[in-house]
C-alpha cells in the first residue's frame, strides 16, 4: 500500500468506525482547502493503486442529498474509483463545504445555477491546488468528474484554467430544486450556456432515459446550450437503467455503460486506460455453510417484520446485502457502491449490539460463531 501519511494531512479523521476497502488502498483524511477566502478541512476519500506513485489522478464530486448536508454520509464512489485504481489512477473524493464532517457551511444561491456550481467549484479548486503539491499526484493528468450536483460543479469548474486538467466527465449533473418556485431548469440551461462560452477542455456527459432528476430532453437542451456557447461535450443519451437511470455511476451494471465510452475519451486525451492492477468487484467476503439463501427461518434474531423483510431483500438484483444483530436489528441495501458497507452502518444506527452481515449477493456469509 502507498502510504500517503503525514505527508498528505496532518491526522486522519475517524467519526466511527469504519471498514476501509484495502484492496483500494483507502483512507480518510482531512485537507486543507482555501475556498471563497475560507479556510476549511474538507472530508476527503482518496484511493490508490500500490506503489508510491506519481499516479495519473481522478477527483470524483458528490451531489447533494435532502435535508441537512452535515447529515451527508462520506461519498466513496467505490465502483467507479475501482475502475480507475485498476488503470493506474489515484481517484480523490472531497466532501465540499458544509458537506458531511468537512468543516464551513454550506452555501446554495437559490435558483442562480452559476452561483451554485462555481461556489461548489471553488472547493474542486482549492482541492487540485493543493494535490498538485502531492508527490504521489502526477500533475499533467487529471480528470475531474462528478454526479448529479458533482456534475454541475464538475462543468462550472471547467471554466477555470488548472494546469494538467486534460477533461471532463459529467455523470448525470445538474442541481434539481424541491419546492424553490424558480424555473430551475431554464437557470441549468442558462448556467451551462454560460459555462460553455468560457472553457476549453473536452467533455463526455452521461444520461439516462429514465433519468428522475433531469430526464433525455432537459439533458439534450443542457448539451445544445453549452455546445451553441463554445463548449466541447459529448453526450451519451443512453436507455432507462433500472428504477432510475440518476444512480447508474454507482451501480456495478452501470461500468458497461459508462466505461467504453469513458474509455475512448480518455485515449484521445492521452490517458491511461489499460489494466495494470488486479482487482475483483466481486464481494471481499467468505461465504458460510451456515444456511441456503432462501432459508427465510433460518436467519437468526429476526422477528416478523425482519423476516418479512428478509424475504424482501430476497426479491432484489445483484449487487444487495443483509445485515443484522443480536438485538433484532437489521438492513438491507441494493445497487449503490457498496451494499455491504451500507447496511451495517445502517444496522448500526438502531442497534445496541454489533451489526453483521448475514448474505451478500447470493451467499450467505453469517458466522455463528463470531
Amino acid at each position: 500500500m502507498a502510504v500517503l501519511g503525514l505527508s498528505l494531512v496532518g491526522s486522519p479523521y475517524r467519526s466511527q468506525a469504519v471498514t476501509l476497502n484495502t484492496a483500494l488502498n483507502e483512507q480518510v483524511v482531512m485537507v486543507p482547502v482555501v475556498s471563497g477566502g475560507d479556510n476549511v478541512q474538507l472530508e476527503t476519500t482518496i484511493f490508490t493503486p500500490p506503489g508510491p506513485g506519481p499516479f495519473p489522478l481522478v477527483v470524483m464530486n458528490h451531489g447533494k442529498a435532502l435535508g441537512d448536508p452535515h447529515n451527508q454520509g462520506r461519498d466513496r464512489f467505490v465502483v467507479i474509483s475501482r475502475e480507475f485504481v485498476k488503470r493506474g489512477y489515484a481517484v480523490v473524493v472531497p466532501m465540499r463545504k458544509g458537506f458531511a464532517e468537512s468543516t464551513g457551511e454550506y452555501v446554495e444561491h437559490g435558483c442562480d445555477m452559476i452561483g451554485n456550481g462555481q461556489t461548489q467549484a471553488d472547493d474542486l479548486q482549492g482541492v487540485l491546488e493543493y494535490l498538485r503539491t502531492q508527490p504521489w499526484v502526477d500533475k499533467d493528468r487529471i480528470i475531474v468528474a462528478g454526479q448529479s450536483y458533482g456534475g454541475l460543479a464538475t462543468i462550472a469548474f471547467g471554466t477555470r484554467s488548472i494546469p494538467g486538467v486534460k477533461g471532463l466527465i459529467n455523470f448525470a449533473g445538474g442541481l434539481k430544486m424541491h419546492g424553490a418556485g424558480c424555473d430551475w431548469q431554464d437557470s441549468l440551461v442558462k448556467a451551462f450556456n454560460d459555462f460553455g462560452a468560457k472553457t476549453t477542455l473536452p467533455s463526455i456527459w452521461f444520461y439516462g432515459q429514465n433519468d428522475q432528476h433531469f430526464g433525455p430532453e432537459l439533458a439534450a437542451r443542457l448539451r445544445d446550450a453549452y455546445v451553441s456557447a463554445g463548449g466541447h461535450a459529448k453526450l451519451v443519451a443512453y436507455g432507462a437503467f433500472k428504477n432510475d437511470a440518476h444512480g447508474m455511476a454507482g451501480s456495478r451494471d452501470g461500468v458497461q455503460i459508462w466505461w467504453p465510452e469513458t474509455e475512448k475519451f480518455l485515449k484521445e486525451l492521452g490517458m491511461p486506460t489499460e489494466e495494470v492492477v488486479a482487482l475483483s468487484d466481486e464481494p471481499q467476503v467468505a461465504a458460510t455453510n451456515y444456511a441456503s439463501l432462501d432459508n427465510v427461518d433460518a436467519v437468526p434474531y429476526l422477528r416478523d417484520r425482519g423476516r418479512q423483510q428478509y424475504k424482501e431483500f430476497l426479491s432484489k438484483p445483484l449487487p444487495r446485502a443483509f445485515a443484522l444483530s443480536s438485538s433484532g436489528a437489521w438492513s438491507w441495501a441494493e445497487d449503490g457502491d457498496d451494499p455491504p458497507s451500507q447496511v451495517l452502518a445502517d444496522c448500526q444506527k438502531t442497534s445496541q449490539a454489533p451489526c453483521k452481515l448475514y448474505a451478500v449477493d447470493n451467499a450467505v456469509v453469517w458466522n455463528s460463531d463470531k
